[in-house]
């Protein structure tokens, strides 16, 4: 069995390291600094993420990586901050030199969160010459593109697509926690704060993301001694009136209700519980990162809202920091979860390629089987954790954090 040594890629975006690529031996490497790559990355930002050359096609001169999300739709906060970040990642390494000496060229496929449109998208990146996909955004047409991928034996790694289901073959790896840790997390972070003994989850039954973390928590929560006093479900087609839902929370005491679920219908959620004068704490994951962004909803609702991210735009950090500055920058927002696991993502794809000695010549196929087994040897620094290592399943381990909304913005807890 292959024994490789360690490697480190540190995230950290730092103006004072030196811009530099790691070798195939494993030594340690720093990746470049967010500010140092500001022409390369200033360049990108002026052409749409999607743009690249098809030059490197035929000739195996470039790395080519794939992204598939939404940019529109319901979920295009997630898939636009995915591509954004991503390509300043990309444009970072090519600055510092590429990876293994070639440079990247990176191309974004919105899929509006559709398997369908997904699996066409997927297509439409392997006319282009893909080598290896960094997606998809969300659940269900990642595990639609997974089997695509598995067939070709190509490379995936997916920033966000938390289910476990995603990661049932060889070739694809999470950059994001599974359902099942977000749950068990969430309920032992609930209990070792003390934030409430009765609690009431809301949750959609129709959704494997959702229904998935709801199974694990409420598990948790028994062996946490936390009571679960209220266990409410809804669907994607009943999903504008959670008043049934909501008064049964507060007819049963839960001092907590526990949201597995993603943004809108939380804020949906959040302005009923609002007009009925309930005041109970909000504990969400995720999915609920982007609630800030809703079109007409008053974020004023939303203090003290608490989720399970393993990433925080204001932790005082310099690789946060200087990532945070230049998204700000480049796209005058400010980023979230999804931006900082798929900044993560590049930076870990190309620990992967530099462990495994690719280069851009070799076929999707034997670039997915050398990255496959080049994953569980590295460990990568990243924004959304230290240390962070691969098992075979395709698993992530790194520690989960937890913010709140303070003051209109995401707060280290």
């Amino acid at each position: 069995m292959k024994k490789a040594l360690s490697v480190v890629v540190t995230a950290a975006m730092m103006t004072t390291l030196m811009a530099g690529c790691g070798d195939s031996n494993g030594d340690a490497q720093s990746a470049p600094a967010a500010d140092g790559a500001a022409a390369g990355t200033e360049s990108a930002a002026a052409s749409d993420a999607g743009a690249a050359s098809d030059a490197g096609a035929a000739d195996g001169t470039t790395f080519k990586i794939g992204g598939i999300g939404p940019t529109t739709g319901d979920a295009a906060i997630y898939g636009t901050a995915v591509m954004n970040a991503a390509q300043i990642a990309v444009d970072e390494i090519n600055a510092a030199g590429g990876i293994n000496g070639y440079q990247v060229e990176f191309k974004f496929e919105d899929d509006q969160s559709d398997a369908e449109k997904s699996v066409n998208a997927y297509n439409s990146l392997k006319d282009w010459g893909m080598q290896m996909l960094m997606g998809t955004v969300t659940t269900t047409p990642c595990v639609a593109v997974a089997d695509m991928t598995a067939a070709d034996g190509m490379f995936q790694l997916t920033p966000s697509a938390s289910s476990t289901d995603v990661i049932v073959n060889d070739n694809v790896f999470q950059a994001c926690f599974t359902d099942p840790n977000q749950g068990t997390a969430s309920a032992q972070y609930i209990a070792e704060n003390g934030l409430a003994t009765k609690v009431a989850v809301i949750y959609d039954s129709s959704s494997v993301y959702s229904s998935g973390i709801e199974a694990t928590f409420v598990e948790e929560a028994a062996n946490q001694g936390i009571e679960i006093v209220a266990e409410e479900a809804f669907t994607a087609d009943s999903k504008t009136d959670f008043s049934t839902q909501l008064q049964k929370a507060q007819s049963a005491g839960a001092e907590l209700v526990f949201l597995p679920i993603y943004y809108t219908e939380a804020s949906i959620i959040l302005t009923q519980a609002d007009g009925m004068g309930y005041e109970p704490t909000f504990f969400g994951v995720d999915g609920m990162d982007g609630i800030l962004g809703v079109e007409n909803f008053n974020t004023e609702l939303a203090e003290g809202v608490m989720l399970l991210t393993p990433f925080a735009a204001d932790a005082d950090d310099e690789a946060t920091q200087a990532f945070v500055s230049k998204y700000q920058e480049l796209y005058g927002d400010v980023p979230n979860q999804f931006a900082a696991d798929a900044y993560d993502a590049i930076y870990i794809i190309k620990a992967a390629a530099e462990q495994a000695g690719v280069t851009p010549d070799m076929s999707a196929a034997d670039l997915g089987a050398a990255l496959s087994g080049a994953m569980t040897s590295i460990s990568v620094d990243g924004l959304t954790g230290e240390g962070m290592t691969w098992q075979a399943t395709g698993e992530v381990s790194k520690a989960p954090k937890a913010v709140v909304i303070k003051d209109g913005a995401y707060a280290a807890m």
